[in-house]
């Protein structure tokens, strides 16, 4: 498993980072996306233990990356954008000399040779191979200790088509095997096929989360309009703090606005439901981007209060207060 909480990187008196929850859970895909200017290079030193966090902790497998560095190793697996690998050795010296490091049995390279389809080239030199073949082999040395979490950054770069289904296919037989794994990338591409879950970070923070499974079709609009006297506004669904039904009419409220459109609050929930929106109520849509706590108030009666300057309180039903925690893990 892997887990975030209250995750704050500070460079230069900036917040480059700020994760409130994240949760991988054992048997899960996900994807951290986002350009080279969101922060994912930072978050990526901080889940590997190169970097600390100013607040807040990162787990993998339980083991604190930046502080139980034996462990850590142990436990986790880790793809690189590089590949790392021994050039002037062949594939079955690279990973025999891996896996005498972990003490592993013989046969576990020949095992993972087969798995990757190296088993004709485990003698050749490495920098004999093509880009794709060494692809593999550096997937195979991160799952070669059969680790608990694999973290793999940008894991089908400078691969052919065959390659990415077959270490898509190597990928969820890990996770089917109770693996977390964790794939860093700038953007989806061969992604939506075998995440179970992709979350979106700009500006070092999470700003949407969707399943590609439940991904719309392509005509499907990010941005949701507003009718205005006279004109129609497109709003960002990240600007969007709740929606509102209220006297049979659904609103938008923003930080600045509350906008009228025209869909209702079922159609809203199914768009917004990749960018992070909650039915937190019957007549209450809320980005959980923007919330900052959970209140009980008795046993049976929850709000959650939100980020912004009013600090407004959305009612949260009992059976939305349930599902919430099963969500967020908490």
């Amino acid at each position: 498993m892997i887990t975030i909480k209250n995750l704050q990187k500070v460079v230069d008196q900036i917040t480059v980072i700020d994760i409130e929850s994240l949760k991988i859970k054992a048997g899960e895909i996900a994807a951290l996306v986002g350009p080279v200017d969101s922060g994912i290079d930072i978050l990526q030193d901080l889940l590997l233990g190169r970097a600390r966090p100013t607040m807040g902790s990162i787990q993998l497998a339980g083991i604190d990356p930046s502080k139980e560095r034996k462990l850590f190793s142990r436990s986790v697996g880790v793809l690189f954008t590089e590949e790392n690998l021994y050039k002037r050795q062949s594939p079955r010296g690279n990973l025999k000399f891996f896996a005498r490091l972990a003490r592993l049995p013989k046969d576990r390279v020949n095992e993972v040779l087969e798995q990757l389809g190296l088993a004709d080239d485990a003698d050749n030199r490495v920098e004999n191979l093509s880009s794709s073949l060494k692809r593999r082999l550096a997937l195979g040395r991160a799952i070669l200790h059969r680790p608990t979490v694999l973290l793999l950054v940008e894991p089908f770069a400078k691969c052919d088509q065959n390659t990415v289904e077959l270490m898509s296919r190597i990928l969820r037989h890990n996770a089917e095997n109770g693996v977390s794994i964790l794939i860093i990338a700038e953007d989806t591409t061969n992604l939506l096929k075998v995440c179970d879950v992709i979350h979106r970070l700009e500006h070092g923070k999470i700003v949407g989360t969707f399943r590609p499974e439940e991904e719309q079709a392509p005509t499907m609009p990010f941005m949701i309009p507003a009718k205005l006297e006279g004109k129609v506004a497109l709003v960002d669904p990240v600007e969007i703090l709740f929606v509102l039904a209220q006297d049979d009419r659904t609103f938008l409220q923003t930080a600045d606005d509350r906008l009228p459109t025209q869909f209702t609050m079922t159609e809203l929930e199914k768009r917004l439901s990749r960018s992070g929106f909650f039915r937190a109520h019957r007549g209450y849509l809320v980005n959980l981007q923007h919330v900052k706590e959970v209140i009980p108030y008795t046993r049976d009666s929850f709000t959650l209060r939100l980020k912004d300057e009013a600090k407004t309180e959305i009612p949260l039903s009992k059976t939305a207060a349930r599902e919430l925690r099963e969500l967020l893990g908490y």
